[in-house]
């Protein structure tokens, strides 16, 4: 069909449509369309009808947008606007590639066309398309040479290719173009400075770096930024006393800082560990309230030397009441010399404090005030708890709580005494208490939330939350509308432990939601940062989101929604209407009336509370659609909406596992378990060279893990029994395992790795249930070899203990294991007298019994005696 041309009185009203939807003015927009479609000339107009769909589409009605725009489009294929506004269409829903390809059918008819090659390249490097994203900008480039935005542009895509020599070409032609006064401060001259000197560096141009940086340092604003990166290409270009110099002067402006001291280490490149630890005495001196250069040298020292550092550092931490000392420590507790030496000098401090006031008899007379033995006693509670012995921690804690019953940080660390020890239930009610203490507080607050929803207290933890949310909605909506993913993490595996599927997936798609908001929200930037001239924070951005997904929180919400979809697939839930039908066949016709009326009174109440839910969230939707009209804006219509029934219900489970695996699989080959969750769905679809993939994937991080061990067992005999492998890929499949593994026989494999990891109880554990799984007349053996507790073995925690106790109890270990189970049960109690999973039968509902100091009442110790 022809292009229909407006006529002037047509096109003044078009340009007013188009100025209309710049300034979201839609429905003025639509009066505009509407006057141009109503005559029959012009009633088939395609590019009316397109802006007609683009402003329904911001108002939320899509399928009709769609309709428009592609009725406007056949009307007129010739037409850059159609297409364009196609593509833009296709960008609201999300639809990259498909909106790339309507922007390059605009620009045949346009190619000049600067607002379709901007939006063009906005995309481009949305998806990560460098290449076209570099001659996009090229055309920009060429089309507005004058504008900063269009060299800018440019250098960032040959910087994003790694092309840095060229990028620094570009930035190095245009700021020749910048007329800028040496005196004059300019920030955003500054930061193309800066980004041209980071673009040198990248190239490996440290020289060349190094003479831009003192050529323009009197016209850069960030001088911390200039030292700093001195420092770093004066030890590039190994010229160490030049380097020594500026670490001193940045040590001098900021003696608490670690890297400073690192970098006065490449620059003195010391030969020994007295030189090592000159450097530090040098700075004793310098700077007496240091702790940095007194916690340093603890790192390299050993034996007496260490002592003696030790010994100045913890005086000064304690006398001061520094919190945190515990921490900045905690990374030497790999080294068992130094965890000795640690707790005779605390334990050594806490007996002569209470006898003398002082750290030693040998002191010169100066004592210290009540608080230091405080903060002694709450580092001990923290060493003793780190090193596995809770009841010596309780001890110390309880005997500080005693002294200072006010102070919020000893709570703090009771309850995480307990959490350690396995009573989440007794660690949440500390944490509450410390809360009571200062209600005010926002970190105690989430932590008192967090530890709720680990004991399982989900309504107290939403109401512990609500006191810092926002009034009028309801909690967990304002948590998640805030992206609060900490609390929606803790809250998915709550659910999951509580066998509640639906609101966790429910919890897991949220987290995926946001992780997808972050990556479209660095759409805005694209633009903004080119202007504000953020250049190196851009593209440290975009680095950012190209590995997103590997952050722990998508992490743990991709983890349990795959072991959940692989629960669901293993035993999918039953369809409530059917169970109970099924149920009320074998009533007799008095309990079945019995039943209907408690079924009544039940959907009676429940109707009651509907209508009241119905009324609250009718007032917090007006609420929100009036805000929504204040904004009026709405993109791409709501979202679907998330119905944890239906997601506990899914028609592929695996398909919607993969969907969470991908980002996984490229992001965080790492982790051993992103291979074992593939395996894992693989072996159910039974895929096998996509499981050998992961195994083989497994085998290279870490070939002797117990999980990857039932993984091996069980594919090989996947491999040995199916019956419809093609015999190429059988082939294939015998040549790799016999590579990888010698064998392929599962029964001696796993005799095999339990020889060798025979003094490690996650190894036995995984080779028992191996044993059962290949010959179920095996279990008494392998019960056996699960349950041994000898000091002997290593491995022995609360958690491996745990998995042994839920093995047995649900037949892994094999059938009618009640007597075992028990009788392990009672043995983990004597090793974890406060942990609530080895606690006696009955006894776990009032596991929180416990007095206010801390110790264990009267009737648990007799507990406690008849289980020893």
């Amino acid at each position: 069909m022809p292009t229909i041309t407006l006529p002037p009185k047509e096109n003044a009203l078009f340009k007013r449509i188009l100025r209309c939807y710049e300034h979201k003015q839609y429905r003025n927009g639509l009066k505009f369309c509407k006057q141009i479609l109503s005559n029959p000339k012009f009633a088939e107009h395609g590019e009316t009808l397109a802006m007609k769909g683009l402003t329904l589409n911001c108002l939320g009605k899509k399928e009709e947008a769609y309709d428009l725009v592609r009725r406007g489009l056949r009307n007129d294929l010739k037409s850059h606007v159609c297409w364009h506004v196609y593509g833009l269409l296709q960008r609201s829903d999300k639809k990259y590639d498909e909106a790339i390809k309507c922007y390059r059918n605009a620009l045949k008819w346009d190619k000049d066309n600067l607002q379709i090659l901007r939006d063009l390249s906005l995309l481009q490097i949305q998806m990560r398309d460098l290449e076209g994203y570099r001659e996009t900008r090229y055309q920009l480039l060429q089309l507005r040479p004058a504008q900063r935005a269009s060299w800018i542009g440019y250098a960032v895509a040959y910087h994003l290719l790694e092309d840095f020599e060229m990028a620094a070409k570009i930035v190095e032609e245009f700021r020749k173009t910048q007329q800028t006064s040496p005196d004059k401060v300019d920030y955003e001259y500054s930061e193309l400075l800066l980004y041209q000197n980071q673009v040198l560096r990248e190239a490996g141009l440290n020289k060349e770096a190094l003479d831009h940086l003192n050529t323009y340092e009197k016209q850069i604003c960030d001088k911390l930024a200039v030292e700093e990166t001195r420092g770093e290409l004066l030890l590039r270009l190994e010229r160490p006393e030049e380097a020594l110099e500026v670490y001193r002067r940045l040590q001098e402006r900021n003696p608490e800082n670690w890297a400073y001291y690192q970098g006065l280490e490449k620059a003195f490149k010391p030969g020994s560990t007295e030189e090592r630890q000159k450097i530090y005495e040098d700075s004793w001196v310098k700077f007496p309230k240091g702790l940095v250069p007194r916690r340093l040298p603890l790192n390299f020292l050993t034996g007496e030397k260490f002592r003696e550092c030790l010994d100045v550092y913890l005086r000064m931490n304690f006398s001061k009441g520094c919190p945190p000392v515990f921490t900045t420590l905690k990374s030497l507790y790999g080294d068992a010399e130094k965890v000795t030496i640690i707790e005779q000098l605390v334990v050594g401090y806490e007996s002569c404090l209470k006898s003398c006031r002082m750290f030693s008899e040998n002191d010169d007379g100066k004592e210290e005030p009540p608080t230091t033995l405080l903060w002694v006693q709450y580092f001990l509670a923290q060493h003793f708890d780190f090193i596995g012995q809770p009841g010596v921690a309780l001890d110390y804690i309880n005997t500080a709580i005693d002294s200072t019953p006010t102070l919020i940080e000893l709570f703090l660390i009771k309850a995480k005494i307990y959490k350690h020890a396995g009573n989440i239930k007794e660690a949440a009610r500390w944490m509450d208490e410390a809360q009571a203490l200062d209600t005010a507080d926002r970190f105690i607050n989430s932590k008192c939330a967090k530890y709720m929803l680990k004991a399982g207290l989900v309504k107290e933890a939403e109401e512990m939350c609500s006191k810092f949310t926002r009034e009028g909605t309801s909690a967990v909506e304002n948590l998640n509308e805030m992206q609060c993913m900490w609390f929606q993490t803790e809250c998915a595996l709550t659910y999951k432990a509580m066998n509640k599927f639906g609101d966790a997936l429910k919890k897991c798609h949220e987290i995926e939601r946001h992780f997808v908001e972050i990556t479209d929200d660095q759409f805005d930037f694209h633009t903004y940062c080119m202007r504000k001239m953020t250049l190196r924070s851009y593209v440290d951005l975009l680095k950012l989101e190209d590995v997103l997904r590997q952050h722990p929180f998508y992490y743990k919400a991709a983890r349990t929604a795959i072991q959940i979809y692989l629960a669901l697939y293993d035993k999918p839930l039953a369809d409530d209407s059917k169970e109970s039908q099924a149920d009320t066949e074998n009533l007799t016709d008095k309990e079945l009336k019995k039943l209907r009326n408690k079924q009544r009174r039940a959907q009676k109440k429940a109707q009651l509370e509907e209508e009241k839910k119905n009324a609250e969230k009718e007032k917090q939707l007006k609420n929100q659609k009036k805000k929504k009209e204040d904004d009026d804006e709405e993109i791409g219509g709501p979202k679907e909406e998330l119905i944890p029934d239906k997601l506990a219900k899914p028609e592929n489970p695996l398909e919607e596992a993969v969907k969470f695996l991908i980002p996984l699989k490229n992001l965080v080959r790492n982790k051993i378990e992103t291979h074992l969750l593939a395996f894992e769905i693989y072996f159910r679809k039974e895929k096998y060279l996509l499981m050998l993939q992961s195994v083989k994937r497994a085998v290279a991080i870490q070939a002797s893990d117990p999980w990857l061990h039932q993984c091996l067992v069980r594919f090989f005999k996947g491999v040995g029994e199916s019956a419809d492998l093609p015999e190429a890929v059988r082939t294939v499949l015998k040549q790799e395992i016999s590579r990888l593994f010698g064998e392929s026989n599962p029964q001696s494999f796993n005799k095999n790795y339990l020889s060798q990891h025979s003094n490690s109880i996650p190894h036995r554990l995984a080779a028992a249930k191996m044993m059962v799984y290949l010959e179920p007349s095996s279990d008494k053996m392998a019960c056996e070899i699960a349950t041994a507790l000898d000091e002997s073995l290593c491995g022995r925690s609360i958690q491996i203990c745990t998995e042994v106790l839920e093995a047995l109890r649900d037949g892994q270990l094999g059938d009618g294991q009640q007597k075992a189970s028990e009788a392990y049960r009672a043995a983990c109690h004597k090793i974890y007298p406060y942990c609530l999973a080895f606690m006696p039968p009955g006894y776990q509902d009032n596991s929180t019994v416990i007095s206010a100091n801390g110790d264990l009442s009267a009737g648990e110790h007799d507990d406690m005696a008849n289980e020893m």
